[in-house]
C-alpha cells in the first residue's frame, strides 16, 4: 500500500502543477476581459477633459478633473493606464459621461494590457509545465519499469 501511494504521488504533483498556469491564465483572461469593458463604457458615452495628476503610488493614480456642468471628480479606484504620469502633471482623458470615475488617460486603451497579460499567462506554462511532464513521464517508466 505505501508502495502505490508512493507511485501515484510523482503523478498527482504533476497533474496538479497544470492547475496553478490555468488559474493564472484564468485570471490575465478576466482583467482583459474587465479592460475591455471599461474601455467599451467609456467610448459609448464619451466625455473628454484636462485632469491633473494628484498623486501616483504602486496601487493606484489619483487624477482631479472637472466636468462640463462644473463638478469636480476624483476617481477613487485611479485612472486608467497611468504608465508614466507624476503628480501635477496636466494629462487629457476620456470619461464615460454616465460614471465620470471611470476615466481613463486619453488615446490609451486595452491594447496597452495585451502583452504583459499575454506574457504572464505564457510564462505560467513555461514555468510549470516542463515540471509536470517530467514527473508524469516519471510515473509512467515506473509502471512500465523502464530506467528513470
Amino acid at each position: 500500500m505505501a508502495e502505490r501511494t508512493a507511485r501515484r504521488w510523482p503523478d498527482r504533483l504533476g497533474t496538479a502543477l497544470f492547475v496553478p498556469p490555468a488559474v493564472i491564465s484564468f485570471l490575465c483572461l478576466m482583467v482583459v476581459l474587465g479592460a475591455w469593458r471599461d474601455d467599451a463604457a467609456i467610448e459609448s458615452h464619451l466625455g473628454r477633459a484636462t485632469a491633473e495628476v494628484v498623486s501616483v503610488s504602486y496601487a493606484r493614480t489619483i487624477i482631479r478633473f472637472t466636468t462640463p456642468d462644473g463638478t469636480v471628480h476624483s476617481p477613487p479606484k485611479g485612472v486608467l493606464y497611468p504608465r508614466g504620469l507624476e503628480p501635477g502633471q496636466l494629462v487629457r482623458i476620456e470619461y464615460d459621461t454616465r460614471d465620470p470615475d471611470l476615466a481613463r488617460i486619453a488615446e490609451r486603451d486595452i491594447t496597452i494590457g495585451l502583452l504583459p497579460a499575454a506574457l504572464t499567462a505564457l510564462g505560467s506554462w513555461v514555468v510549470f509545465v516542463p515540471p509536470a511532464l517530467w514527473l508524469r513521464r516519471r510515473r509512467r517508466r515506473a509502471v512500465v519499469g523502464l530506467p528513470g
